[in-house]
């Protein structure tokens, strides 16, 4: 199984809100050029959100499936990639002091992703974790500092119940 984690300098919920906006999908998901909610209101149970990867000329369009949501702390979905199968993926956010701990592990579940499923493969969903994780960072945290430029001058921002003294 390729599990992944990293530490992003923002709170859980700034991490949830890019995960449950399904229009930017396909900025933070390394490989997909395109993704559009097709099906339900992401993030809810069953929703679905259409995408593509380009390999140069080639285009192929699919979807991912919302299996599991725990708004704020889980997210599990189950990505389908056509003749090569299906994947689950699981990103668990938890809480670091005022920052998120987020956790991806990704498996094949059904196809001829987990025949030929290897250490080569492996390695590769690894690498392609550290980009998406560093993708998923980035935009996080370049939404919390927009946010807080925008914050008018004398709000005090408190922590949010059992947030780990986060701020908000």
């Amino acid at each position: 199984m390729a599990v992944r984690h990293r530490l992003i300098s923002t709170s859980p919920q700034s991490v949830w809100t890019v995960l449950e906006d399904g229009t930017r999908y396909a900025e933070w998901v390394v490989g997909t050029s395109s993704s559009k909610p097709v099906r339900g209101h992401w993030p809810q149970l069953g929703s679905a959100i259409g995408f593509e990867v380009r390999l140069g000329p080639l285009s192929l369009t699919n979807e991912t499936v919302v299996r599991r949501c725990v708004p704020g702390e889980a997210l599990e979905l189950e990505a389908k990639a056509g003749p090569l199968g299906t994947a689950r993926i699981a990103i668990e956010l938890r809480p670091w002091g005022d920052h998120c701990l987020v956790i991806v592990d990704e498996h094949p579940l059904r196809g001829a992703g987990g025949t030929v499923h290897n250490v080569a493969v492996e390695a590769l969903i690894q690498i392609r974790h550290r980009a998406m994780l560093a993708r998923l960072a980035r935009i996080c945290e370049t939404d919390a500092a927009e946010a807080e430029r925008h914050r008018p001058l004398g709000q005090v921002v408190s922590p949010a119940p059992d947030g780990g003294g986060a701020r908000a």
